[in-house]
């Protein structure tokens, strides 16, 4: 039986391509969403973006057809701009006040009432990216859904950890130990690897006996570590994911890299000490490029004074806590001598990545887990030739209102990459910047 889906505002705003994900289903957009789209379009953001996307394509539809009346998607789906059914007579009795949100629900209600009244009534659900909108149509008996077509993946426990822990028997340890390689057809034929997937094998029947190995970039053979466990500017890897991430971090084949874990767990020192060591060190970049979005924790402290620099301190302080711990600095000034003789590390906004073409850099993105599909398309498509580039975040802390762990870029590139042989990601699990930390971050 076909449906009648009604979109709300954030669904089009959030992916402009949604009108074609109902196969041949109608597709309903109140007049209020038009009004509301309207609103957004002069963002020089995201949203704007989207807004001004979506207000092209409606408007190359009209070609076609009068949008009121219909017009046919090349899904087979019928797409129409909804103008009556906005009476609030009905919805009042429970919401008194005029919001758009609720204008958007009168209309799916009086949707749904007019198709109750016919002889092969369908079914009339509610799709938005807001929770509490979808908490106030079912109270009003309204069937509502979220838009799940934009999720890379339908759980957040089901991402690609970029390792695989098996149990296996003693012989191969040993056989893996001996040859520093293992032909994974011979020895595991049952289980599909992803280039740079590391492997932790446990022998079964004395697990304190283990080994770690790399899929190569063909995934057909494990392969010994490249990477010692020396430490680099100071940090040695202090578990076993931090070692995994610290070879991705050191390879020169490997100019993509991914990084997920809760707060703690190293991200941004490992990846912070991993480019200080090519760039300073062994020279193999130019300079090192540390870059964040600018999405506040809370309440937004509004427009700050001075220059650029001291008007993004606020924002990139986190990344200047690593580094001042990297640098050992003792008091207050240090780090910025520091960074001012060494010229060869800059920290940016991704304001400010946008139209740039970034050639033999080592580029770190922190907080990456707050950037749209978009947003992240744009950053890869910025670098250039010898580059390399590490996207790192929390999928779990997500501070845009329209993203979550399963649609934001940074999963987005994580699932997107597994299979390519210029990427490769870890998740760290365990925390290391304090009992405390770690502990908040299991319980909070």
């Amino acid at each position: 039986m076909k449906k009648i889906y009604v979109l709300d505002t954030n669904v089009l705003l959030q992916d402009p391509m949604a009108i074609f994900s109902f196969q041949d289903n109608e597709i309903v957009i109140p007049a209020v969403v038009l009004e509301e789209i309207d609103s957004k379009k002069r963002y020089m953001d995201e949203i704007g973006r989207n807004a001004r996307y979506v207000s092209r394509l409606l408007d190359s539809f009209r070609v076609n057809a009068r949008l009121h009346q219909g017009i046919t998607l090349e899904t087979g789906g019928v797409l129409r701009v909804e103008l009556n059914h906005s009476t609030l007579t009905k919805l009042q009795t429970h919401f008194h006040e005029m919001t758009n949100d609720n204008r958007i629900l009168a209309v799916a209600l009086n949707l749904q009432d007019e198709e109750n009244l016919s002889a092969n009534a369908r079914p009339v659900i509610l799709v938005s990216k807001d929770a509490l909108m979808r908490v106030k149509a079912d109270a009003l008996g309204l069937t509502a859904e979220d838009f799940l077509s934009d999720r890379v993946v339908r759980e957040y426990s089901s991402i690609y950890p970029g390792y695989l822990k098996m149990l296996v028997a003693s012989e191969i340890i040993q056989q893996y130990y001996a040859q520093r390689r293992l032909s994974l057809a011979q020895w595991f034929p049952k289980y599909q690897f992803h280039p740079h997937q590391f492997l932790v094998m446990k022998d079964e029947y004395n697990q304190s006996v283990s080994a770690i190995g790399k899929v190569d970039s063909e995934g057909k053979t494990l392969e010994m570590l490249t990477i010692d466990e020396d430490p680099i500017w100071g940090i040695k890897a202090r578990n076993v994911q931090q070692r995994m991430a610290t070879e991705l971090l050191l390879r020169d084949d490997i100019p993509l890299v991914t990084m997920t874990g809760k707060a703690g767990t190293g991200k941004t020192l490992l990846a912070l000490a991993a480019g200080l060591l090519q760039i300073e060190d062994l020279q193999k970049y130019k300079k090192l490029l540390v870059a964040r979005p600018i999405v506040p924790l809370g309440k937004d402290i509004g427009f700050l004074p001075g220059e650029k620099e001291e008007k993004l301190r606020p924002w990139m302080q986190p990344i200047y806590d690593n580094l001042e711990y990297l640098f050992n600095t003792k008091r207050p000034g240090d780090l910025d001598k520091i960074l001012a003789g060494m010229g060869s590390l800059q920290v940016e906004a991704l304001t400010y990545i946008r139209g740039r073409s970034i050639p033999g850099q080592f580029i770190i993105i922190d907080e990456a887990q707050n950037l749209t599909k978009h947003e992240v398309k744009t950053i890869l498509t910025r670098v250039g030739e010898g580059s390399k580039i590490v996207l790192m975040g929390d999928p779990e802390q997500i501070d845009h209102p329209y993203l979550d762990e399963s649609n934001n870029g940074l999963t987005y590139v994580v699932e997107m990459f597994k299979d390519q042989k210029l990427a490769g990601h870890i998740r760290l699990e365990k925390g290391e910047r304090s009992i405390l930390a770690q502990l908040a971050a299991d319980l909070l």
